[in-house]
């Protein structure tokens, strides 16, 4: 049996009543819901309430789910606007907004709270290895929210193009062109530090 058939049979049980099939497809995606969460809202604090938000609003709309794509696709979808609704919120509210950029900006500080090296790791290639992924983190924050969604869902999430769109209930070409511009704007930020020239990947 398949992952999509497992989701499937795990649907089915949910929908006539077994809490329990609901619970276990809870516990599987969970992690995942709150990765792709926290790529959104950016306050720590927060994830874990959108996360529960998210399986709440899934648990009631569940008798509406006809099985015409993947069940975490559809999953993600209700994550995004429950995340883009908080989003909304927060601009309303100044105060939760600074304590979201304060929240991120410590995160951004303490990525990397293991200080040993590992093996072959030099105190200079450990620096780099810092400096990159602080470049891509600040280049993927610095995109708009449909391009950090889009490059979020393939690269982190490792989502098919067409599960992206479906997610973002748009044109399979509308998602290509999104994860194309938001590589090349992290392209761009990171030529600097790797030394590639315009039109080459890093």
């Amino acid at each position: 049996m398949n992952l999509h058939d497992t989701d499937h049979a795990l649907v089915e049980r949910a929908q006539a009543g077994d809490a329990r099939a609901f619970e276990m497809l809870v516990v599987k995606y969970q992690r995942r819901i709150e990765r792709l969460i926290a790529r959104m809202v950016r306050d720590a604090d927060l994830v874990h309430d959108v996360a529960q938000e998210t399986f709440i609003r899934a648990y009631r709309a569940l008798p509406q789910f006809r099985g015409e794509s993947a069940f975490y696709t559809w999953l993600y979808r209700i994550a995004v606007n429950t995340a883009k609704k908080v989003l909304v919120e927060l601009k309303r509210d100044p105060v939760v907004t600074d304590s979201a950029r304060q929240r991120a900006g410590e995160d951004e500080e303490t990525y990397r709270v293991d200080n040993e090296l590992s093996d072959g790791e030099t105190p200079e290639a450990l620096l780099a290895s810092k400096e990159i992924a602080a470049t891509v983190n600040a280049a993927i924050d610095a995109l708009s929210e449909e391009l950090r969604q889009a490059i979020t869902l393939r690269e982190i999430e490792g989502l098919s193009y067409e599960e992206i769109a479906d997610v973002m209930n748009c044109p399979i070409g509308t998602v290509r062109s999104r994860i194309f511009r938001a590589r090349e704007a992290i392209a761009s930020r990171l030529r600097p530090l790797l030394g590639t020239r315009e039109g080459e990947r890093w």
